[in-house]
């Protein structure tokens, strides 16, 4: 019969982030899977846990993912955690997944802390829509289209960066996206956390020596009076495609904002314009 894996959310600050099943399943499992060996000791020492370690990292995911799926298959029971926070976002875990349900092994989640969904609810910035895209390229090339793309946005849109990047990334961003307004999360459910609000051209000059992890917050959402400026019900479609075309969307996307904006099905607006 062959074992389980579970993915298991740890603290990201506070040690009290973890949750009682967290802690249970720990205990219970066969081996825990760590990012870190070392820091993970730390946390399963202050829980009296004691476990076989096995380091799991972007460097050696390759290596290690069929040799895990293969101590799973033996009956084994395994617990992926990474340093701070949810396997798989971000972090280590999503190519196990991929595996595991390949080879029809039962994956667990183990819910609790997760940076990015606690920075947003304090950003007083909308949670009604969001994207994330987790940490920059540093490739210059994949950089500058990631940049692009979020530039296109009209939601929400959540970043990680560490605190040696953080500049470069807001510089970035200012001349990419724009002076819009953002929140900076730091040191989340840690002693020194903070929140800080402002434009972009604001947070770059108080990032000059930044400490701790950071979750950066960009509000992309358009604003009522934006949306009120533009009467797109008075427009031809060639417009209001045209509209769009210049702010550099692809047609797919066009013609969704087209639907969205007039309040039809996007079927109706591919006929108008098949029927033209």
């Amino acid at each position: 019969m062959s074992g389980k894996i579970y993915l298991v959310a740890t603290p990201i600050g506070n040690l009290e982030d973890i949750t009682f099943r967290a802690i249970n399943t720990l205990k219970q499992v066969d081996i825990i899977v760590a990012e870190d060996t070392r820091h993970t000791l730390q946390l399963l020492n202050h829980f009296e846990i004691s476990k076989p370690l096995i380091s799991y990292h972007r460097h050696n995911e390759n290596v290690k993912t069929n040799e895990l799926i293969n101590l799973v298959n033996e009956g084994k029971n395994i617990a992926i955690v990474t340093d701070a926070g949810t396997p798989g976002i971000s972090d280590p875990g999503e190519e196990i997944v991929k595996e595991a349900i390949k080879n029809k092994v039962d994956i667990i989640p183990i819910p609790g802390a997760c940076a990015l969904i606690n920075s947003l609810i304090v950003s007083g910035i909308s949670t009604k829509e969001f994207s994330f895209f987790g940490f920059l390229p540093l490739n210059k090339k994949n950089r500058k289209e990631v940049l692009e793309k979020i530039k296109k946005e009209n939601k929400t849109v959540i970043l990680y960066e560490a605190p040696h990047k953080l500049k470069n990334t807001l510089q970035d961003i200012l001349e990419k996206v724009g002076d819009i307004n953002a929140c900076l999360v730091r040191e989340l459910t840690k002693i020194h956390e903070e929140k800080i609000h402002g434009k972009i051209s604001d947070l770059i000059s108080i990032s000059n020596e930044p400490k701790g992890e950071f979750v950066i917050i960009l509000d992309l959402n358009k604003t009522l009076v934006e949306e009120n400026e533009t009467d797109f019900n008075n427009m031809t479609l060639e417009e209001h495609y045209k509209f769009y075309e210049t702010k550099g969307l692809e047609k797919k996307e066009i013609i969704k904002q087209i639907a969205k904006d007039r309040k039809v099905t996007k079927n109706e607006i591919y006929q108008a314009f098949l029927e033209e």
